[in-house]
Protein backbone atom coordinates (compact mmCIF):
# COMPACT_ATOMS: atom_id res chain seq x y z
CA UNK A 1 0.00 0.00 0.00
CA UNK A 2 1.37 3.73 -1.14
CA UNK A 3 2.23 5.89 1.63
CA UNK A 4 -0.01 8.51 2.33
CA UNK A 5 1.03 11.96 1.12
CA UNK A 6 1.05 14.94 3.21
CA UNK A 7 -1.84 17.12 2.33
CA UNK A 8 -0.09 20.88 1.65
CA UNK A 9 -2.59 22.77 -0.12
CA UNK A 10 -5.95 22.85 0.09
CA UNK A 11 -8.41 25.23 -1.23
CA UNK A 12 -12.36 24.95 -0.34
CA UNK A 13 -14.81 26.02 -1.99
CA UNK A 14 -13.23 29.24 -2.98
CA UNK A 15 -14.79 32.34 -3.88
CA UNK A 16 -13.90 35.84 -5.16
CA UNK A 17 -15.90 38.60 -6.09
CA UNK A 18 -14.53 42.17 -7.65
CA UNK A 19 -17.17 44.97 -6.55
CA UNK A 20 -17.93 48.53 -7.81
CA UNK A 21 -19.87 51.28 -6.99
CA UNK A 22 -20.45 51.65 -10.58
CA UNK A 23 -19.84 48.59 -12.34
CA UNK A 24 -21.67 45.51 -11.82
CA UNK A 25 -19.78 42.62 -9.56
CA UNK A 26 -17.47 40.58 -11.42
CA UNK A 27 -16.89 36.95 -9.97
CA UNK A 28 -13.52 35.91 -10.67
CA UNK A 29 -13.58 32.45 -8.30
CA UNK A 30 -16.55 30.53 -8.51
CA UNK A 31 -16.78 27.53 -5.88
CA UNK A 32 -13.08 26.62 -6.53
CA UNK A 33 -11.94 23.36 -4.21
CA UNK A 34 -8.68 21.94 -5.09
CA UNK A 35 -6.19 19.80 -2.63
CA UNK A 36 -2.10 19.70 -3.55
CA UNK A 37 0.03 17.10 -1.83
CA UNK A 38 3.49 17.03 -1.50
CA UNK A 39 5.19 15.86 -4.30
CA UNK A 40 2.84 17.45 -6.75
CA UNK A 41 3.14 19.79 -9.47
CA UNK A 42 0.13 20.91 -10.32
CA UNK A 43 -0.82 23.05 -13.55
CA UNK A 44 -3.68 24.92 -14.12
CA UNK A 45 -4.44 26.09 -17.22
CA UNK A 46 -6.12 29.04 -18.91
CA UNK A 47 -6.58 32.33 -21.10
CA UNK A 48 -6.30 35.69 -19.33
CA UNK A 49 -9.02 36.83 -17.83
CA UNK A 50 -10.33 33.43 -16.31
CA UNK A 51 -9.40 34.12 -12.51
CA UNK A 52 -5.57 32.00 -12.71
CA UNK A 53 -3.97 35.07 -10.87
CA UNK A 54 -6.76 35.68 -8.54
CA UNK A 55 -6.69 32.28 -7.78
CA UNK A 56 -3.02 32.17 -6.87
CA UNK A 57 -3.00 35.25 -4.99
CA UNK A 58 -5.85 33.78 -3.09
CA UNK A 59 -3.95 30.61 -2.37
CA UNK A 60 -0.76 32.41 -1.15
CA UNK A 61 -2.72 34.49 1.66
CA UNK A 62 -2.31 37.76 -0.74
CA UNK A 63 -5.97 38.08 -1.36
CA UNK A 64 -8.88 37.48 0.88
CA UNK A 65 -11.45 35.46 -0.61
CA UNK A 66 -15.27 36.34 -0.87
CA UNK A 67 -15.64 33.16 0.88
CA UNK A 68 -14.22 29.57 1.60
CA UNK A 69 -11.07 28.46 2.87
CA UNK A 70 -7.31 28.41 2.15
CA UNK A 71 -5.58 26.03 4.05
CA UNK A 72 -1.48 25.26 3.82
CA UNK A 73 -0.54 23.04 6.33
CA UNK A 74 -3.03 22.93 8.33
CA UNK A 75 -3.21 26.76 8.71
CA UNK A 76 -5.84 28.16 7.67
CA UNK A 77 -5.06 31.39 5.84
CA UNK A 78 -7.63 34.45 6.89
CA UNK A 79 -8.13 33.15 10.24
CA UNK A 80 -5.08 34.97 10.96
CA UNK A 81 -4.61 38.02 11.39
CA UNK A 82 -2.98 40.45 8.64
CA UNK A 83 0.92 40.67 10.49
CA UNK A 84 0.64 36.75 11.81
CA UNK A 85 -0.40 35.38 8.15
CA UNK A 86 2.53 37.93 6.25
CA UNK A 87 4.94 36.19 8.54
CA UNK A 88 3.29 32.89 8.35
CA UNK A 89 3.92 33.28 4.33
CA UNK A 90 7.00 34.45 4.53
CA UNK A 91 8.14 30.82 5.91
CA UNK A 92 5.99 28.58 3.89
CA UNK A 93 5.11 29.99 0.84
CA UNK A 94 7.09 31.09 -2.35
CA UNK A 95 6.32 33.06 -5.27
CA UNK A 96 7.52 32.78 -8.74
CA UNK A 97 5.87 35.72 -11.02
CA UNK A 98 6.69 36.28 -14.63
CA UNK A 99 7.48 39.71 -13.94
CA UNK A 100 9.90 39.00 -11.49
CA UNK A 101 9.38 41.70 -8.89
CA UNK A 102 12.59 42.37 -7.77
CA UNK A 103 14.09 45.39 -6.26
CA UNK A 104 16.52 47.02 -8.84
CA UNK A 105 18.64 48.91 -6.36
CA UNK A 106 19.54 46.10 -4.45
CA UNK A 107 22.02 43.72 -5.81
CA UNK A 108 21.36 39.65 -6.54
CA UNK A 109 22.39 38.78 -3.11
CA UNK A 110 20.49 40.96 -1.34
CA UNK A 111 17.45 40.49 -3.65
CA UNK A 112 17.57 36.81 -2.68
CA UNK A 113 17.90 37.99 0.96
CA UNK A 114 15.33 40.56 1.24
CA UNK A 115 12.25 38.23 2.88
CA UNK A 116 15.42 37.55 5.90
CA UNK A 117 14.99 40.94 6.83
CA UNK A 118 12.07 40.48 9.48
CA UNK A 119 14.79 37.88 11.21
CA UNK A 120 17.79 39.97 11.27
CA UNK A 121 19.92 38.12 8.25
CA UNK A 122 20.52 35.08 10.68
CA UNK A 123 23.74 33.66 9.11
CA UNK A 124 21.93 30.37 7.87
CA UNK A 125 19.88 32.36 5.73
CA UNK A 126 22.69 34.19 4.51
CA UNK A 127 24.78 30.46 3.62
CA UNK A 128 21.81 29.30 2.18
CA UNK A 129 21.43 32.33 -0.25
CA UNK A 130 25.11 31.26 -1.19
CA UNK A 131 24.19 27.99 -1.83
CA UNK A 132 21.49 28.95 -4.00
CA UNK A 133 23.87 31.50 -6.07
CA UNK A 134 25.97 28.52 -6.76
CA UNK A 135 23.12 26.25 -7.66
CA UNK A 136 21.67 28.60 -10.01
CA UNK A 137 24.64 29.33 -11.44
CA UNK A 138 24.91 33.12 -10.46
CA UNK A 139 27.78 33.03 -7.70
CA UNK A 140 30.22 35.27 -10.03
CA UNK A 141 27.34 37.81 -10.04
CA UNK A 142 25.88 38.00 -6.66
CA UNK A 143 27.24 41.63 -6.43
CA UNK A 144 25.78 43.03 -9.22
CA UNK A 145 22.68 45.54 -9.51
CA UNK A 146 19.84 43.10 -11.25
CA UNK A 147 18.91 45.64 -13.87
CA UNK A 148 22.40 44.39 -15.44
CA UNK A 149 20.94 40.40 -15.50
CA UNK A 150 19.21 38.77 -18.55
CA UNK A 151 15.58 38.12 -18.61
CA UNK A 152 16.84 34.31 -17.54
CA UNK A 153 18.85 35.60 -15.18
CA UNK A 154 16.41 37.54 -12.88
CA UNK A 155 13.82 34.33 -13.09
CA UNK A 156 16.69 32.23 -11.59
CA UNK A 157 17.52 35.58 -9.02
CA UNK A 158 13.38 35.25 -8.30
CA UNK A 159 13.56 31.07 -8.32
CA UNK A 160 16.71 31.36 -5.47
CA UNK A 161 14.60 34.29 -3.19
CA UNK A 162 11.13 31.91 -3.43
CA UNK A 163 13.33 28.86 -1.94
CA UNK A 164 15.62 30.92 0.81
CA UNK A 165 13.28 29.46 3.63
CA UNK A 166 13.15 25.75 2.12
CA UNK A 167 8.58 26.42 2.02
CA UNK A 168 6.61 23.54 1.63
CA UNK A 169 4.63 25.42 -1.30
CA UNK A 170 5.89 27.24 -4.17
CA UNK A 171 3.11 29.00 -6.11
CA UNK A 172 4.16 29.65 -9.78
CA UNK A 173 2.49 32.24 -11.95
CA UNK A 174 3.44 32.16 -15.73
CA UNK A 175 7.32 31.50 -14.66
CA UNK A 176 8.73 31.05 -18.10
CA UNK A 177 6.43 33.85 -19.93
CA UNK A 178 9.35 36.13 -20.32
CA UNK A 179 11.81 32.94 -21.03
CA UNK A 180 13.51 31.25 -24.14
CA UNK A 181 13.23 27.95 -24.19
CA UNK A 182 16.77 27.25 -22.76
CA UNK A 183 16.00 29.46 -19.35
CA UNK A 184 12.23 28.26 -19.72
CA UNK A 185 13.81 24.83 -19.24
CA UNK A 186 15.72 25.26 -16.04
CA UNK A 187 12.67 26.90 -14.82
CA UNK A 188 10.67 24.16 -15.19
CA UNK A 189 13.42 21.41 -13.99
CA UNK A 190 14.05 23.68 -10.88
CA UNK A 191 10.26 23.73 -10.03
CA UNK A 192 10.00 19.54 -10.68
CA UNK A 193 13.17 19.38 -8.41
CA UNK A 194 11.50 21.13 -5.67
CA UNK A 195 8.23 18.70 -6.19
CA UNK A 196 10.33 15.72 -6.14
CA UNK A 197 12.40 16.18 -2.81
CA UNK A 198 8.66 16.57 -1.52
CA UNK A 199 7.57 20.01 -1.97
CA UNK A 200 4.04 21.21 -3.57
CA UNK A 201 3.78 23.26 -6.92
CA UNK A 202 0.78 24.91 -8.27
CA UNK A 203 1.50 26.78 -11.43
CA UNK A 204 -0.73 28.59 -13.69
CA UNK A 205 -0.16 29.15 -17.25
CA UNK A 206 -1.91 29.79 -20.69
CA UNK A 207 1.30 28.15 -22.31
CA UNK A 208 -0.05 25.01 -23.81
CA UNK A 209 3.37 23.62 -23.81
CA UNK A 210 3.54 23.53 -20.27
CA UNK A 211 -0.38 21.87 -19.98
CA UNK A 212 -0.37 18.35 -19.48
CA UNK A 213 -3.06 15.49 -19.33
CA UNK A 214 -3.47 16.01 -15.70
CA UNK A 215 -3.85 20.32 -16.21
CA UNK A 216 -6.89 21.68 -14.58
CA UNK A 217 -8.39 24.38 -16.91
CA UNK A 218 -10.45 27.51 -15.08
CA UNK A 219 -13.12 28.93 -17.21
CA UNK A 220 -14.33 31.80 -15.89
CA UNK A 221 -13.35 31.17 -12.64
CA UNK A 222 -14.56 27.33 -12.34
CA UNK A 223 -12.47 24.26 -12.83
CA UNK A 224 -13.83 22.89 -16.65
CA UNK A 225 -15.57 19.70 -16.11
CA UNK A 226 -15.76 16.68 -13.01
CA UNK A 227 -13.73 17.09 -9.89
CA UNK A 228 -10.04 17.84 -10.21
CA UNK A 229 -7.93 14.72 -11.14
CA UNK A 230 -4.80 13.75 -9.52
CA UNK A 231 -1.97 16.11 -9.54
CA UNK A 232 1.30 15.06 -11.66
CA UNK A 233 4.39 16.60 -12.88
CA UNK A 234 4.66 17.32 -16.35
Amino acid sequence: MPAQRDVILELINLNKDYRSTHRPAVQALSAVTLRLHAGELQVIAGPSGSGKSTLLLCAGGLMHPSSGQVIVQGTDLYKLDDERRSLWRARHIGFVFQQFHLIPFLNIRDNILVGALPWGGKKELSERADTLLDHFGLADRRWHPVNELSVGERQRVALARALLFKPALLLADEPTGNLDDHNADIVMQALRDFAAGGGAVLLVTHNRALVNPQALHLVKGAFAGSAPPASATP
